[in-house]
Order: C-alpha cells, then sequence, then structure tokens
C-alpha cells in the first residue's frame, strides 16, 4: 500500500473520531473497508483490510497515473456530520428529503448526463431528485414536497443511511 494511500487512511480514521462517528463502511470495485469504534470514547478502530493487500500489489503494477485513489478524501467522509447542519442556515424550517434506503448516492441517472435537480431548482411533489443505487438497483427518489430546492446534503458517489438527509426544499 502506497505511503499516501496510508496517509489518507490515518487522515479518515482521525476525522471520524474527532466527530464522534460510531461505524464507517466504504466499498469500491478494489477496496473495501469498516471502521467501527466501541464506546463514547473511541479507542481503537477496528479495521477490515480484507483487500487491502491486493490493492497495493495491484497499484504497483499499475502505472501511477491509471491507479484509482484507494481512499476517499476526507471532505466526503462525511455522511453523518451533515445532519446537525440541518438545524442551522438558510434551510432552517425547510422540508427534509431524506434517504428511504442504504445506498449510494447519484444526482444524475448516468455519469455524461445533466442532474436532476440544482440548488435553486423550482420542484414539485413526485418529480424525481435523485438515484440512490442499492443492490446494484438504481432506485428514483422523488420529491413529497413542492418548493425550491436550498440544499443538497450529499454528493454523487456518497454512501448514504437510511434516513439521512439528502435535500432541503422550502
Amino acid at each position: 500500500m502506497a505511503a499516501e494511500d496510508l496517509q489518507q487512511l490515518r487522515e479518515l480514521v482521525e476525522f471520524l473520531k474527532a466527530n464522534n462517528i460510531a461505524e464507517f463502511d466504504m466499498e469500491r470495485a478494489d477496496l473495501k473497508v469498516r471502521l467501527k469504534f466501541a464506546g463514547l470514547q473511541p479507542a481503537a478502530p477496528a479495521v477490515d483490510l480484507t483487500h487491502l493487500a491486493a490493492i497495493a500489489a495491484a497499484q504497483s503494477a499499475v502505472p501511477a497515473a491509471a491507479a484509482p485513489q484507494a481512499v476517499a478524501p476526507v471532505a466526503q467522509a462525511t455522511p453523518a456530520a451533515a445532519a446537525p447542519a440541518a438545524e442551522a442556515g438558510p434551510e432552517a424550517g425547510a422540508h427534509i428529503v431524506k434517504s428511504p434506503i442504504v445506498g449510494t448516492f447519484y444526482e444524475a441517472p448516468s455519469p455524461d448526463a445533466d442532474a436532476f435537480v440544482k440548488l435553486g431548482d423550482r420542484v414539485s411533489s413526485g418529480q424525481v431528485l435523485c438515484i440512490v443505487e442499492a443492490m446494484k438497483l438504481m432506485n428514483e427518489i422523488e420529491s413529497d414536497f413542492a418548493g425550491e430546492i436550498v440544499k443538497i446534503y450529499v454528493k454523487t458517489g456518497q454512501p448514504v443511511e437510511y434516513g439521512q438527509a439528502l435535500f432541503a426544499i422550502k
């Protein structure tokens, strides 16, 4: 495993500890990371490094320009940290559209297509806002409220939990 990847993993662990996030899972085609912290004051994380040895071997065989990034940047690993922001800011008092399932958030029907909605767009009840992929099924998430999108809590490709805030609509 590359030193940069190890450093990113350490930064992720520190970020999760600092924000009292008890559990974190990340899975990509070539990487699976599971972090669990016990108790209120997390001590040492339990890290499932099952695929990391294989990734390190694969990365050494792949040219640096083609090698995938093994650990997500810390700024993208904030699913639980986004929830407290719902009480503050311009989206206070807004209707929150939450994820009905656990999966991966996508803002568009395909990587090269425009997003279903953008910040400031007016939406109607029943309009598709995004897709949450779960077990290779693409689930369209529809708005249950008419109004204007004032906040988008997640980014494309980010894992989402059941009940996690996706959009704020006023």
